[in-house]
């Protein structure tokens, strides 16, 4: 059996594409580059109107989940109107943002990969690189953009969505009232909440964007390759979501937020 082996080189090029980026939105910051407007604007459609209906249907079935788990319990003491402290809080500060992120991954991060992927096997970052053109810059900062300003915004949908699918289970279930129900939320769904939630969206967009065309950008030049950084994308980047949104548990925690 053959382990797999590492060099200095492998560990550190993550490092150095990261370098890469944020080297890039400082030169972006500075006017001294400029954005493809064309593909930021096809990249931000497709992250955006595109995935809301898969956004929707999966944060409406999470508050539903979440209101119908917290009933069964809590209807138990005579106490079903905290459905909605139960619903409220989870969603604004972990799953509306997680499972939106999770989404993203293996939609719009696994795309970057394929997309890129197909360019590196096609010789297209090296006809870039042959015209002086840095793909960096110009392929990965709009599509790492799109994801930073994008993905709160689909945030603040999810938790409509996230907080609807509450609403109906707790009307459905528990007979609550919708007003009722609303009144307790907008009671204990403080902006503390929704600001951790909202940083938490703008990190796991950065991550996703950097991930996905990370792996496409550094695919092997063959059709087994863009299969396989597609698929690199979507684990390393779900896996990175859930360590980030560890460490901003620990972090809220540790700030008592």
């Amino acid at each position: 059996m053959h382990l797999p082996h590492f060099s200095l080189a492998d560990l550190l090029r993550p490092v150095s594409f990261l370098g890469q980026v944020l080297l890039a939105l400082v030169a972006l910051l500075r006017g001294r580059t400029r954005l493809s407007a064309r593909d930021l604007a096809r990249v931000s459609t497709d992250s955006s109107a595109r995935a809301l209906p898969i956004v929707t249907v999966v944060n409406l079935l999470v508050g539903s989940i979440l209101a119908f788990v917290g009933a069964v319990q809590l209807v138990k003491f005579g106490a079903g109107i905290y459905v909605a402290d139960l619903v409220g809080i989870a969603v604004a500060r972990e799953m509306a943002a997680v499972i939106t992120a999770v989404v993203m991954c293996g939609r719009t991060g696994a795309a970057f990969a394929a997309e890129l992927a197909t360019m590196q096997a096609n010789e297209e970052i090296d006809a870039y690189e042959v015209l002086g053109i840095d793909p960096v810059p110009y392929l990965v900062l709009p599509r790492v953009m799109s994801l930073l300003i994008l993905l709160p915004l689909l945030y603040i949908y999810a938790c409509l969505a996230g907080l609807l699918g509450g609403v109906l289970v707790g009307g459905g279930m528990l007979q609550l009232a919708p007003q009722a129900y609303l009144d307790r939320t907008a009671i204990v769904l403080g902006w503390n909440h929704l600001g951790l939630g909202l940083v938490k969206s703008v990190a796991f967009g950065a991550l996703i964007g950097i991930v996905g065309c990370y792996y496409g950008l550094h695919a092997k030049r063959n059709a087994a390759g863009v299969g396989q950084a597609t698929t690199q994308a979507v684990v390393a980047s779900i896996v990175g979501v859930i360590v980030v949104d560890s460490l901003f548990a620990i972090l809220a925690n540790a700030l008592g937020l």
